[in-house]
């Protein structure tokens, strides 16, 4: 049985930009300072079970957040970029004929208005993330 499944993205487009070395990418300080809000655990896992999933959330067009459950992140970090999918214009959908969102999965990015895909990328693996507590004043 396919599952289809779309996540509204809730992301808007993000305009300054610092930059990464190597790969020519650029991350905005936006999304550099959305990351430093968590620290990467070193658990890493290549499938997320799909009734976990409550959000993916584009930070840009290699970030994504994903949310699956009350202070429980995750990560994926895309090689390739992901065109158009912060836009908050556009949304993301992925068809699986499995329980999980994989790595490698194809997501595409869909316009909201008239249902064209606008851009399509391949899942990564998926960096389980704890949020640093901000101290008591």
């Amino acid at each position: 049985m396919l599952l289809k499944t779309s996540m509204a993205l809730g992301a808007t487009a993000l305009l300054a930009a610092c930059a990464t070395a190597g790969s020519g990418y650029v991350m905005s300080d936006e999304v550099a300072a959305k990351l430093a809000e968590f620290e990467k655990t070193g658990e890493v896992k290549n499938c997320l079970q799909l009734r976990t999933i409550d959000q993916i959330r584009p930070l840009d067009e290699r970030n994504f957040l994903i949310e699956t459950g009350v202070n429980d992140y995750y990560l994926a970090e895309l090689s390739s970029s992901c065109s158009g999918a912060a836009s908050s214009f556009n949304r993301l959908q992925y068809t699986t004929s499995l329980s999980s969102l994989c790595r490698n999965e194809i997501i595409r990015v869909v316009d909201n208005t008239n249902g064209f895909t606008v851009g399509s990328c391949g899942m990564s693996d998926f960096q389980k993330l704890e949020k640093i507590e901000e101290p008591a004043e």
